[in-house]
């Protein structure tokens, strides 16, 4: 379960559901919290809300990097062989793998024991840093829009918003289907993903919205399928067609194809297939054109409603976005082909689409 950070206590759908899978009134959930910087206190708020949805136990897994050899502890191993859920944490996914993996990439010994439990069928769910840790290769490790897009990706750790940072070995490598982001349309994160998949040769990302989760079923294997539930959405990037170049001397990037889905969606990853939710209808298009250019298409929502009003506007077929920085300036253009489809889902303009193409490069 990919949950895209800032989930609400009051998200029945997404808690309800890991704790359905987990055993429900019989569930025995334990929490890894070894992101954050106060891990008891984090473990103890994600408790709180999912014995409210009712999980018969929820239990602390103390795996921390203020306790060395933790990740390794008998006890904790033990602890997390009796679960039948895991739950991991936001903060900083980094600090689970200096707690979790060792040096040499292998499992310690608590991680070992969620592999086997996962395997055996039990839920894994993570939000923000604790979604990311989920991810396989190339995991991201920090870095912004802007910066990403401008100078590329660069493996290991940062400790700036200035550098696009990824992991090459990846994070527990339970999600491999493709490169996975959090807090996606809120912290206006498509260009970074997008940089990090061309740089690394990987040809699908996953964007997940916050208070939003992507279900997964069966995966790694080849019947994986995956919904959304949540408020907001999951974008996926579909870089098989796109091209990279040089174009003023940046970094540019044309013909990908985003798709913006929402709860009740699914998507079939070995078929690149989309089934659109029962109450989603195509959009009738408005008699206008799209909106005014943003001049911070990486900011907070930014490229997600530029796409939705050009989804609306029956007169456009493109639209376009710059970067607020100069040094130099991007433009983002985004156009409507002939494979292009908005939905509604009983609201007055589009909530989500397919198969829109992007295309980045300097002013």
């Amino acid at each position: 379960m990919l949950i895209g950070g800032a989930l609400a206590d009051d998200n029945s759908a997404v808690y309800g559901e890991f704790v359905r899978q987990a055993g429900g009134a019989e569930a025995r959930i334990g929490v890894l919290s070894a992101s954050s910087a106060t891990p008891h206190g984090a473990a103890n708020q994600v408790g709180k809300v999912l014995k409210r949805y009712g999980a018969a136990e929820v239990t602390w897994i103390p795996v921390s990097t203020k306790k060395k050899g933790s990740g390794d502890d008998a006890a904790n191993a033990a602890l997390a062989a009796s679960m039948t859920g895991f739950f991991f944490a936001g903060g900083d996914q980094f600090r689970y793998v200096s707690s979790m993996i060792h040096a040499d990439g292998s499992d310690g010994a608590v991680l070992a024991a969620i592999r086997q439990r996962f395997q055996a069928g039990a839920p894994v769910a993570g939000t923000s840093a604790g979604m990311q840790i989920l991810a396989g290769s190339d995991m991201i490790t920090g870095g912004s829009s802007y910066y990403g897009v401008r100078d590329g990706a660069q493996p290991g750790y940062y400790d700036t918003d200035e550098i696009l940072g990824y992991w090459p070995a990846g994070g527990f490598n339970f999600f491999t289907s493709g490169l996975v982001d959090t807090h996606f349309d809120a912290r206006g994160r498509n260009g970074r993903s997008l940089r990090l998949a061309a740089d690394t040769g990987h040809d699908r990302v996953y964007g997940v919205g916050e208070n939003t989760a992507l279900v997964v079923s069966g995966a790694g294997t080849a019947r994986e399928t995956a919904r959304v539930v949540g408020t907001n959405g999951v974008s996926v990037f579909d870089l098989r067609s796109a091209q990279v170049d040089t174009i003023g001397g940046y970094w540019s990037i044309s013909g990908v194809r985003w798709s913006y889905l929402t709860d009740g969606d699914s998507y079939d990853p070995g078929r690149w297939q989309i089934t659109k939710g029962a109450t989603s209808t195509l959009t009738v298009p408005q008699d206008r054109a799209a909106a005014p250019p943003s001049t911070n298409v990486f900011g907070s929502y930014a490229l997600r409603d530029a796409a939705l009003d050009l989804a609306d506007a029956g007169q456009s077929t493109t639209t376009t976005g710059t970067t607020a920085q100069a040094d130099p300036r991007f433009v983002v253009r985004l156009t409507k082909g002939a494979s292009f489809r908005a939905y509604t889902a009983g609201g007055a303009g589009s909530a989500s689409f397919t198969d829109l193409t992007m295309s980045i490069q300097s002013e």
